[in-house]
This record gives structure tokens, C-alpha cells and sequence, in this order.
């Protein structure tokens, strides 16, 4: 086994950040051998580094996609449809998180706010009342596309007031779970 084999084996278990700090290690390098440079370790090394980081963070309730008003929000669970997700867009590295806690709504949304290349934001009901999750996407240098699964404009009059929408940089609702799908298109 080479060592080239022995490296590739290895920064494949390593998480993102790692990774980028072995690709910085050998670019920094001054003797960048050739065989290195036209490894397949080194070409996927850079894929990994190129990919986009993208979070879907879901608000309250949705951990009941598929159990929950199916004529709504469909059959299928969140999970299901993520894994698909995941499969399908291999170029980004994708991550989701949920909650029925707005204050943990913002603390994700602070905490990847500035390291992210963007956020899918379903926030749910926290939408349409949560001044603080409006607050917390404006204080942000993430982009932000807020995403909704039924038309809200087609629902309740409540439903109509955003306090994500004016801060966020587009909205998508209506067309399912397609709607997450739609959103990470943006982000290509």
C-alpha cells in the first residue's frame, strides 16, 4: 500500500475543516511532487474543499413531516426525503438541524452564520411570530433562503406575514419538499 493510499484512507474519516487544513498544508508545500498532484487523493481532496456548505435548519413541528396533516405537508418524513437530498447533490456538504425551541432556532442560525455558504430555513410557525429569528438572520453574513412547504398565501391569514422574508435573499414555498430541493438549486 502506498502512502499516497495510506493518506487517502485517512482524510477520508476526517470531518470538513480538517480537510481543508490538509489541502492548505500541501498547496503550502514548496515540493508538490507530481505523482501528489495527479493522485485521485489529491483531485477528491479538492473536490471536498470546493464544496459548498449548506444547513437546513427546520422549525417546530416539522419532526412530523409524513405522520403530520399529510394532505399538507405529504407522506413522506424529513429524513427520508434528506437522505435523497444528500444522495442526489453529493457536490455540497449538506447538514440539518431541527427544533421546536426558537431560541435554539437561533443559536444554530448564529452559529453557522458566518462559516456557511448558505442556510435553508423552514422556521415554521416561528415565522409568521419570532421578531428574534428575524433579527438573528439579519445579523448574519450567510445568505438565507426561507423555504415553506404548503403556500402559506393559500392558508390562514396569519400565515401571511413573514418576519424571515425581509432579510432573507429569496423564498420559496408551495411546491412541497421540492421547496428544500428548489433552495439548494440556488445555491449552485
Amino acid at each position: 500500500m502506498s502512502v499516497l493510499m495510506i493518506l487517502e484512507l485517512f482524510v477520508l474519516e476526517l470531518n470538513f475543516n480538517y480537510k481543508l487544513i490538509i489541502y492548505g498544508l500541501i498547496l503550502n508545500h514548496y515540493c508538490i511532487t507530481k505523482e501528489l498532484f495527479s493522485s485521485f487523493f489529491f483531485k477528491k481532496l479538492l473536490y471536498f474543499c470546493e464544496m459548498k456548505r449548506i444547513i437546513i435548519i427546520n422549525g417546530p413541528n416539522l419532526n412530523l413531516l409524513g405522520k403530520r396533516e399529510p394532505g399538507i405537508y405529504g407522506a413522506q418524513s424529513f429524513e427520508d426525503f434528506y437522505m435523497a437530498l444528500n444522495d442526489k447533490y453529493d457536490s455540497f456538504e449538506l447538514s440539518f438541524f431541527q427544533s421546536n425551541i426558537e431560541g435554539e432556532l437561533i443559536d444554530k442560525i448564529q452559529e453557522v452564520g458566518f462559516s456557511y455558504d448558505g442556510i435553508i430555513l423552514n422556521a415554521a410557525a416561528y415565522t409568521h411570530t419570532s421578531v428574534g429569528i428575524g433579527d438573528a438572520i439579519k445579523a448574519i453574513e450567510t445568505p438565507v433562503i426561507e423555504v415553506h412547504i404548503s403556500n402559506t398565501f393559500a392558508r390562514e391569514e396569519f400565515r401571511h406575514q413573514s418576519y424571515i422574508s425581509p432579510n432573507a435573499k429569496g423564498v420559496i414555498l408551495g411546491f412541497g419538499l421540492q421547496s428544500y430541493e428548489l433552495a439548494l438549486q440556488s445555491f449552485l
